[in-house]
């Protein structure tokens, strides 16, 4: 049955709120990597984007901050930003709404009473929990092998949690390569720090090996502003000798995650990072060059979305995904989606969680879906007012599509 304008809006939320969501990037852990799995109130307080916010209401020497333990951070955090100013930023706010959506009170302000729901429930139980209150279907992890303690759970070849799936993080690989060459010396691949033909192979070998190993969704870079390609550099050179063949032969797309500026300030540690505006030619370049694989592209400066979204056009080899890091606020998320659906239709994906903590899981895509769902019921609103006709069907279609859909099609494609 055909849905009236005045009803669009009851039917794009139903349907939004009803999705099972595939999450394609996050920072989290199943059971087996055991105390890498953060969950609960303390980590919740204690993630990057609220250290340094606390910082900048703190005249706290830096080395203070990390020689306290994970708790009295969390104190310290919870009385600047939620008790001495009221939490309106998007990261404090996510802490509401997780606390909200778990049974807990807010008002109450009671952090140690936080404390104590928590430390009553099984990590295992808590886990089903987050999926079933965010409605998630899978996500998909950040698994580095040149992290020991990561390293040393694949290596025991356990099943996890197949709501838990694997990429295959090589960030070593192209931005260290002078001494990620040792560890894979140390590992048995006859491997020098200058790139030949015989490094190559190597390379291909050990991505070949773990890709083996882990199944992987995709491999994934975080890459900095100046990034460039073609180069001379080991990160380019690196990528189109070993990375291009090895994703086309595994029919593993290559995820890129473009314009994170490691480190503007130190003393933050993971805090630290910043933003700056990347090259699209790369992007269009490698697309342009290496037509039958497929590219995950997110990238962070707002400055490069409309370049980005142009770009996909172009290529459907390239997958727009997700609003990262510090486009992950809805005012942006609400700006970057439009600009999205006005030039690519449904054929991306407007968000992923980036989550580092589980609970996380719960707040991103509650604060997103609540944007996405806004921007759809415009679009849908536009064409009923032009004469076109929407069915229930057709709109449960669509969401399916932009929360993963998608996505799930893209993998799939042999360009």
């Amino acid at each position: 049955m055909n849905i009236k304008k005045e009803e669009i809006s009851k039917v794009v939320k139903k349907a939004v709120e009803e999705v099972q969501i595939v999450d394609l990037h996050t920072h989290i852990f199943d059971l087996r990597f055991k105390d890498l799995l953060l969950w609960g109130v303390d980590d919740l307080l204690t993630y990057h984007y609220l250290i340094a916010e606390v910082m900048r209401l703190s005249d706290m020497p830096y080395d203070e901050l990390w020689k306290m333990s994970v708790k009295d951070q969390s104190n310290l955090i919870w009385k600047k930003l939620f008790i001495e100013n009221s939490p309106v930023s998007e990261a404090t706010r996510g802490v509401i709404t997780v606390l909200k959506s778990v049974g807990l009170d807010p008002s109450k302000r009671d952090l140690e009473g936080y404390r104590k729901f928590f430390a009553s429930k099984k990590v295992d139980e808590y886990i089903d929990l987050v999926f079933k209150t965010a409605h998630i279907k899978y996500v998909v992890m950040t698994n580095d092998p040149f992290v020991e303690d990561e390293r040393k759970i694949w290596i025991k070849n356990e099943k996890g949690d197949a709501r838990f799936k694997s990429a295959l993080r090589i960030d070593p690989l192209l931005v260290k390569w002078p001494s990620s060459y040792l560890k894979l010396k140390e590992w048995g691949y006859d491997v020098e720090e200058k790139l030949t033909e015989k490094a190559f192979s190597e390379i291909k070998r050990f991505l070949s090996d773990w890709i083996d190993r882990m199944n992987p969704v995709y491999m994934a870079a975080s890459l900095p502003p100046e990034f460039k390609i073609p180069s001379d550099t080991e990160t380019a050179l690196i990528i189109e000798n070993a990375i291009i063949p090895v994703s086309y032969e595994h029919n593993v797309p290559f995820a890129m995650m473009i314009g994170a500026k490691k480190l503007s300030n130190p003393q933050l540690k993971l805090a630290g990072d910043s933003v700056g505006k990347a090259d699209i030619n790369t992007v269009e370049y490698l697309a342009r060059m290496y037509p039958h694989n497929k590219f995950l592209i997110t990238m962070l400066s707002r400055e490069n979305q409309h370049e980005l979204v142009v770009a996909a056009r172009k290529f459907r080899n390239i997958h727009v995904f997700g609003c990262w890091w510090f486009l992950n606020n809805p005012s942006v998320v609400d700006e970057i989606t439009r600009e999205r659906m006005e030039m690519l239709g449904l054929s991306f994906t407007p968000q992923h969680s980036d989550a580092r903590v589980l609970d996380q899981l719960i707040y991103k895509w509650d604060h997103s879906k609540k944007v996405i769902e806004k921007v759809l019921t415009d679009k849908y609103s536009d064409i009923l007012e032009d004469g076109w006709v929407i069915t229930e069907e057709e709109v449960k279609r669509d969401v399916e599509k932009l929360f993963g859909g998608e996505f799930e099609a893209f993998l799939k494609r042999r360009f």
